[in-house]
């Protein structure tokens, strides 16, 4: 099943955004049951999403204590192109497929180089993935 309907408008636009964004913001809950919300890259496969995390942050733990999330994207400068997604979050011990590194480092290519990192570097330090499945999108 696919989530983004893109014979809409609005799922068109999600799909286009899934492609062409690089930060999607990731709010986890805490154990006391605060939200909290961090800006991440991600990488969209049609199914879930993949990003990363460094060991030992406090996302991690909240997924593990709480595995349901939301990811959004920043809106537009009038409130508009909202869309948000509801899933569950599990941190992954698998490795990644060749595929899914070459299509994250490409994707990442110039925002490695923004922060002086290598691909290489990247993976070592960012090395927990965490894979979320969305069960619904909602939006404007």
């Amino acid at each position: 099943m696919t989530i983004v309907d893109t014979g809409t408008k609005f799922g068109a636009r999600v799909a286009e955004r899934l492609d062409r964004d690089t930060i999607i913001w990731l709010t986890t809950v805490t154990p006391s049951g605060a939200p909290s919300p961090n800006p991440v890259w991600f990488l969209w496969d049609g199914t879930e999403f993949l990003l990363f995390s460094e060991p030992g942050q406090a996302k991690l733990r909240n997924i593990a204590h709480d595995p349901k999330v939301t990811l959004n994207f920043n809106t537009d400068a009038g409130g508009g192109d909202v869309a948000v997604f509801t899933g569950t979050a599990r941190i992954d011990d698998q490795p990644l497929t060749a595929d899914e590194k070459a299509r994250y480092t490409e994707k990442y290519t110039r925002g490695l180089a923004e922060i002086g990192m290598t691909a290489e570097k990247f993976y070592s330090t960012y090395s927990t993935p965490i894979r979320i499945t969305p069960e619904r999108v909602r939006g404007f």
